[in-house]
């Protein structure tokens, strides 16, 4: 078995509680319908950054109330980028699983989309505005 990265972001409307563990919920959400199968217990871990204007509570939250107990969790800040996106939030899902790289669907939400626009249907992406 190996362990596979599963990359996704999202823009956040505000820089609230419920918008940002809203935010999340939905792209945690859209992340198990791409990648059937991905169970909580089989997450080695999951790492979440947020842009420097986002700091109204921490998007490991959202995963907690999603029944994500014993996942280990780890909240970090974006670097500041001039001219970079605001307001987005990421997530890197470390996930043991035999399936393939290529057959790992990542997923980019809203404005989020534009950060890795290589990346479409084609590419085992998820892109949804």
């Amino acid at each position: 078995m190996s362990t596979r990265g599963i990359r996704g972001a999202i823009d956040v409307e505000e820089n609230t509680t419920e918008s940002i563990l809203s935010a999340t919920r939905t792209l945690l959400k859209q992340i198990l319908r791409s990648n059937p199968g991905l169970e909580s217990q089989d997450i080695a871990s999951i790492f979440f950054t947020m842009t420097p204007d986002l700091t109204a509570t921490f998007p490991a939250l959202a995963a907690r109330q999603m029944g994500w107990v014993d996942v280990p969790l780890l909240c970090y800040q974006e670097i500041a980028v001039t001219d970079s996106l605001s307001k987005i939030l990421r997530v890197l899902i470390l996930w043991n699983t035999d399936r393939l790289q290529k057959n790992i669907r990542h997923v980019y939400l809203g404005a989020a989309v534009s950060l890795r626009p290589d990346l479409n249907i084609e590419h085992q992406a998820v892109i949804v505005q």
